[in-house]
């Protein structure tokens, strides 16, 4: 924190406490009255002439309703994502403003964390493969197989794809709760890369095909932003590129191909069993798998079609094939007011003293006791962190 303050010189240190004044339409009198400070001290921070305690930083920008990151930091990152949404999406479904708007949010707070702990986050990402004329789904499956090669996952089944977008791609990504007619969000920003939004109402597998889809209108359009919810259609040619993309990134087709053969070996017909089996190795619904099948040609067309008539797949078979499922860990995490990660950030942030309980609370949107609530949750380190053992990176 020391070192934040030390990185400018005291003239612009106080300039810029002179001007967060300003616009807190605060005299000097009314300003260093509620600091509990000489009115002349103030004069002389602002003007350079008398070095800035730590303390008196944190209270003035409490004053002002700023931050200490947005007073001092040299490169401010703004975050608004609204823009490219207004652009692509004329719907006047509230929900889908609201969505739009949690993402635009999610983006801000987790970025202003960052810069407070001086994060920062690779920016190498694959060349971006616009859609070119022809036909869109065998582009979509080079492109998905190109995409797996860069991020070095071979044939094998994504079992985490957010761990896989968040961690190896580089990519911010929140599953949140949703209304259940949307889907996902996807935008794209040079400061803060990749953004998707999905929705932990739906099932995990559901939220892996969506995962894909987005995953596709990054790669090929990127500098569009995306809603994927009940009112997209696939008679764009970019809808059509993302979820051949998705089905191809999720499912390569020579890995299903030879993982097809191998389960229902000595089959003359595909059962339940097969479906379930097949859905659960690579991660993804039911329907999703079988149409898969079916556009790879292993199967005939509208085979899913049959199964839907004669009383689907139910998750009780599906226990019966597999057993207990695993834990949605991500379904837990959204159910917390913010990230995990997000909150081991704030806990940190909190703990250095970079931001009051108060200005943490604005930037994460929460109420004080929520985030006091937060906060203790992940005191469990406690007075033991002093003597716990050091990073040394």
């Amino acid at each position: 924190m020391t070192s934040i303050l030390k990185s400018l010189s005291p003239e612009i240190v106080g300039e810029r406490l002179r001007s967060a004044r300003e616009n807190a339409k605060l005299t000097q009198a009314a300003a260093a009255g509620e600091a509990g400070m000489a009115r002349t001290t103030l004069v002389a921070i602002e003007k350079g002439q008398r070095p800035l305690k730590l303390n008196e930083l944190q209270t003035l920008t409490g004053i002002y309703s700023t931050t200490i990151n947005e007073l001092l930091r040299q490169e401010p990152i703004q975050v608004n994502l609204l823009p490219q949404f207004r652009k692509v999406s004329d719907s006047e479904d509230a929900s889908v403003e609201q969505a739009v708007e949690l993402l635009n949010n999610l983006v801000r707070a987790e970025v202003e964390l960052e810069q407070l702990l001086g994060i920062s986050r690779s920016a190498t990402y694959p060349p971006e493969t616009p859609i070119l004329p022809g036909n869109v789904r065998m582009q979509a499956e080079q492109d998905a197989l190109d995409l797996r090669r860069w991020l070095g996952l071979g044939l094998n089944p994504i079992n985490d794809i957010v761990s896989v977008l968040e961690l190896q791609l580089g990519a911010r990504v929140y599953v949140r709760r949703l209304p259940p007619s949307i889907s996902g969000l996807f935008a794209f920003d040079d400061a803060v890369g990749p953004c998707i939004l999905l929705n932990a109402n739906h099932p995990r597998d559901r939220r892996a095909n969506t995962a894909g889809h987005e995953t596709g209108h990054f790669m090929s359009t990127r500098r569009f932003a995306d809603v994927l919810d009940d009112a997209t259609s696939e008679t764009m040619r970019e809808e059509r590129y993302a979820n051949a993309f998705g089905r191809a990134f999720l499912m390569p087709s020579q890995a299903v191909k030879q993982k097809f053969q191998d389960v229902t070996a000595g089959a003359s017909l595909l059962s339940r069993r097969h479906i379930i089996v097949l859905s659960n190795y690579f991660g993804v619904s039911r329907e999703a798998l079988v149409r898969r099948l079916e556009e790879l040609g292993l199967i005939k067309p509208d085979s899913w079609d049959y199964f839907v008539e004669n009383g689907g797949i139910t998750n009780k078979q599906v226990s019966q094939v597999l057993g207990d499922l695993p834990k949605d860990e991500h379904k837990d995490d959204a159910d917390r007011p913010i990230s995990l990660r997000m909150s081991m950030m704030a806990d940190e942030v909190w703990r250095r003293g970079l931001l009051s309980e108060g200005q943490l609370a604005r930037l994460l949107r929460l109420d004080r006791l929520e985030l006091r609530a937060l906060l203790d949750g992940l005191g469990i380190e406690g007075s033991e962190a002093d003597g716990a053992p050091k990073l040394l990176l």
